[in-house]
């Protein structure tokens, strides 16, 4: 009789799997269960493989009880930056335990222990009674377990596990593994490690020497210096990791290994289970019926625009991806993007400018796991490069065009803005849209993730995208998409096609559930093409002004160079900020000084300000050194060479994800950055003009945010003061000083806004030159005027205590994952973001619903000559024929003064002040 053979299930693996592999679902109860149905059949499939295979005799399935074990005690940062679970599905943990139960196997967990403790422990005792083991899983931490006996089974990649494997892989036997995973640590885990040594260092340095403990005991012996020195300056942390990496192998068992004996699948209690939750399809099978879920199924995937069969998504596989090269196969992708009634779809160009870029191809994907990509302008780049069989552009184009437009197919992309402006410059005006980038930003903004398409996939699909680096290399031999192969062109720009509809259909889901469906269709999603069709206007700037203004910048800095270096006794470069630090406060001997860790003086901002108010002449001509050399840099100078050769113009580029309050921000010129209050700043403003015949209109909210913090605090005061077209600055002069004349109305207006933005009493008093005392007299004296103010400050952080996010009055969320930090500068940093948050998000919101009603309002006018071309802050900028400037003002003053409506109401008017002038600067 053949000796027990164990199966050890490491459940959390299979868990993640499940949740990756399958578009969200929810159950008649109205309960998320996407993760439940794939672990469930993940399981079934494995017990019945595994059963026909060489017949388990006893199996577990092993789960993590709690997040805190005692690594954790050993460690306290111990998987500190691990990012939490999805909200959707940590209800799903407890219904898989009972999936697991419903198959009358073990379900085991242990408090103190991980699952993998438990899966070494069992594994141990096994081993130890002469029975074969094998543990479910590709966790390289359970590799250290491998020995004679006992090997590992990689469900995901269909293989056996061995020691032969770990060779391959790690450069030593799975007995040594322990000791390279301790020296290369664990980003994951936050296991410290050892800093600058990788798996292969670590694999040298433990064939060398065997150990961890002998790599430190003869640490002299090493060669290389740098090595050499972290080694020494870490063998604490190479000691720690060394304990944190090994499991434990002989707690006592949780239940004995003869009660994990498989009894095959009963019918009882799991047709109660299924049944439950409406698997039917399951059910199906546990009757002798097809495992494939019919439509029928009470399960089904939420928010999908036409029913769906409840089913796995395939791993996704590059391999399985269509080349498109005829045009009977383009004609059968459109057919069933049709019939599908959306499609996800990716440009690929051979430039990151998509005003100038050529289009390179195209991928589609109709299903999870269906995708192609069709070449268009690949090879024949040069006479020894042959063009591969290719459709002509025109002809795909012409036949995409009605797909890309019609308005009953859903079209699917992630920063769509990107390829909106490709299809736009070819004549297809893609519509409707949903952008993945915007869903995420919406669901998950601030600091709870990245909104890259890659960063999206690991997190979200648990999968690796393949990288532009991979396909186009880098460096000198870096070479543009349309150098590529076809083959490995159609594995990268389908993927990132069939990606984004894996991640559409997760966040398509989570959009109503989660509060967030208002923000994203009434704000966000409209955007996308409004902000594409900007970038694609541009603006026309004065070259020959910016040439001069860089020219004048360029005597100023040199000046101010000779200037600061004779003040300082000495020459030297002004922006090295350690020879800046050495000169000021060892050379100069200023005093108030601070080192940071490197042990440099610190020359910052701050630093140079508070030298500057103790009346340090050197101090403010190097602050201006400083703008100068900035504002020549980034604009006298780069706006030049970013006059786009075909236009004539500067297109920037506008991120729908750059600020986590919902503001849009911009690279390629930076606008957000040019300075509003000083004559430099107005001067380079000068330099963006208007084309002949036309002006700049410049459209500015007035105090929008102190307006909104009337009406979101309500303070009967500020609101009555806003009706009335009161000066707001000088009713909060009269409230906190009993006067107003220009130095209380200075302070009120300070006051006002660093309120607003949770200012500490230090941080006013900073700005007003008073002491700490003095501003904490001044804040309490508001709040006492303005009790509003103050309640509104207290309830929006009990909230975001609570709830971890704020939200604006059209439900924008904005995460603050430090806001319960135990560092107190973190915490009270969120705290203050947080403050502000609503207000400043709100405002974004309302901007950003005037920007999406505006060419509409315009064209309904008769006044489609007017582009919109700029958004800062809180102003529109356009560009207006000179006839058309009176009624273009009217419609966008109504248009931007109404914008919260009818969603929001406010109780105060938002005010709009416009200008014209040729120029950007004059109409400001």
């Amino acid at each position: 009789m053949a000796s027990p053979h164990l199966y050890l299930v490491d459940g959390s693996s299979y868990i993640f799997r499940a949740f990756h592999r399958l578009p969200p679902l929810t159950n008649r109860h109205g309960l998320n269960v996407g993760a439940v149905y794939g672990y469930t059949t993940m399981l079934w499939k494995l017990a019945e493989s595994l059963h026909k295979a060489d017949g388990p005799t006893h199996l577990a399935v092993i789960f993590d009880a709690s997040a805190k074990t005692f690594r954790n005690e050993m460690y306290d940062q111990y998987k500190a930056h691990r990012p939490p679970p999805p909200p959707e599905l940590v209800p799903q943990f407890p219904l898989i335990r009972d999936a697991t139960r419903a198959f009358s196997l073990p379900c085991i967990e242990e408090e103190g222990l991980e699952a993998d403790d438990i899966i070494a422990c069992y594994a141990k005792a096994a081993l130890k009674q002469g029975w074969s083991v094998t543990i479910v899983s590709s966790d390289k931490d359970l590799m250290q377990l491998i020995e004679p006996g006992l090997d590992m089974l990689d469900t995901m990649n269909d293989r056996r596990i061995g020691r032969d494997y770990v060779i391959e892989k790690f450069g030593v036997p799975p007995e040594q593994l322990g000791e390279v995973l301790a020296l290369m640590g664990d980003s994951v885990d936050n296991v410290p490690g050892v800093p600058g040594i990788g798996p292969k260092t670590a694999s040298q340095l433990i064939q060398d020497y065997g150990t961890v403990e002998n790599v430190l005991a003869n640490v002299e012996d090493i060669k290389k210096p740098k090595l050499k020195a972290n080694l020494i300056e870490h063998a604490d942390a190479a000691r720690l990791s060394r304990e944190l990496v090994r499991l434990v192998c002989d707690s006592p068992l949780p239940e004995p290994l003869e009660d994990l004996a498989m009894k095959g699948i009963p019918d009882a209690p799991l047709r109660e289970f299924l049944d439950y939750h409406g698997f039917k399809s399951l059910i199906a099978k546990l009757d002798g019926g097809s495992a494939r879920a019919t439509s029928n199924d009470s399960t089904s995937p939420a928010a999908m625009p036409r029913q769906q069969e409840v089913r796995p998504e395939p791993e996704i596989d590059r391999s399985s991806y269509e080349t498109v090269t005829d045009e009977a196969a383009l004609d059968r992708w459109i057919a069933a993007a049709f019939a599908e009634g959306r499609v996800a779809l990716d440009t690929e160009t051979d430039s990151r400018d998509c005003v100038s870029a050529t289009l390179v191809g195209i991928s589609l994907a109709t299903e999870c796991g269906k995708a192609c990509y069709i070449p268009l302008e690949h090879g024949g780049h040069d006479l020894l490069n042959d063009r591969p069989d290719q459709l002509p552009a025109s002809l795909v184009l012409s036949k995409l065009k009605p797909l890309l437009e019609d308005p009953a197919t859903l079209k699917i992309g992630h920063n769509f803005k990107f390829d909106w402006v490709v299809l736009d410059r070819r004549g297809i005006k893609v519509a409707p849209l949903d952008d993945t980038l915007v869903m995420s930003f919406d669901l998950d903004a601030g600091g709870l993730n990245s909104h890259g398409m890659d960063d999206l996939a690991k997190k979200h699909l648990d999968h690796d995208c393949l990288t532009y680096k991979e396909v186009c290399g880098t460096g000198k031999s870096q070479i543009t998409f349309n150098e590529v192969s076809l083959a490995r062109a159609t594995e990268y720009a389908a993927e990132d096609a069939d990606v984004t509809l894996r991640l559409w259909t997760r966040f398509h889901a989570r959009l109503a559930p989660e509060g967030v469906t208002r923000v994203y269709q009434m704000v966000d999603r409209p955007l996308v093409a409004v902000v594409a069709r900007m970038e694609r206007e541009g603006v026309k700037v004065d070259r020959e002004g910016l040439q001069g203004l860089s020219t004048e910048f360029a005597h100023q800095i040199a000046e101010l160079e000779d200037r600061i270096c004779e003040e300082a006794g000495c020459k030297f470069t002004i922006g090295s900020p350690k020879q800046l630090g050495d000169v000021l406060f060892d050379k100069m001997q200023l005093q108030g000084g601070r080192k940071g860790k490197s042990g440099t003086w610190s020359t910052d901002v701050n630093e140079l300000e508070r030298l500057a108010k103790d009346g340090v002449p050197i101090a403010n001509m190097i602050l201006e050194w400083r703008q100068l050399s900035k504002l020549k840099a980034t604009y006298t100078d780069a706006l030049v060479q970013q006059i786009n050769p075909d236009t004539g113009r500067v297109h920037t580029s506008y991120s729908l994800s750059g600020a986590q309050t919902g503001r849009l921000s911009s690279t390629d010129p930076n606008l957000q950055n040019i300075p509003i209050r000083t004559e430099v700043g107005r001067r380079i403003r000068d330099m963006f003009i208007a084309e002949p015949g036309h002006v700049i209109l410049a459209a500015d909210y007035s105090q929008i945010e102190l307006r909104l913090a009337a009406h979101m605090a309500d303070v009967p005061e500020l609101k009555h003061a806003f009706s009335e077209g009161a000066d707001i600055h000088n009713i909060t002069a009269q409230e906190l000083f009993g006067e107003v004349n220009r130095d209380t109305r200075a302070s009120a207006k300070t006051i006002n806004f660093a309120i607003l933005y949770g200012i500490s009493r230090w941080g006013l008093a900073g700005r007003l030159g008073i002491t700490a005392d003095e501003a904490q007299a001044m804040i309490d004296r508001y709040f006492e005027r303005f009790p509003g103010i103050s309640n509104y400050i207290a309830d929006t952080l009990h909230k975001v205590r609570d709830l971890g996010y704020t939200t604006t009055l059209f439900g924008r969320k904005t995460h603050f994952p430090s806001i319960k930090s135990k560092v107190q500068h973190e915490r009270q940093g969120a705290e203050r973001a947080a403050i502000n948050a609503p207000i400043q998000g709100t405002s974004a919101d309302i901007i950003k619903r005037a920007m999406a009603r505006m060419c509409p309002a315009l064209e309904a006018e008769g006044l489609g000559a007017v582009r919109m071309l700029m958004q800062v802050h809180d102003e529109l900028v356009f560009e207006v024929p000179e006839d058309d400037v009176e009624r273009a003002s009217t419609v966008i003053r109504r248009i931007m003064e109404g914008a919260a409506e009818p969603a929001v109401t406010l109780s105060v008017p938002l005010g709009v002040e416009i200008g014209t002038g040729p120029n950007w600067g004059a109409a400001h």
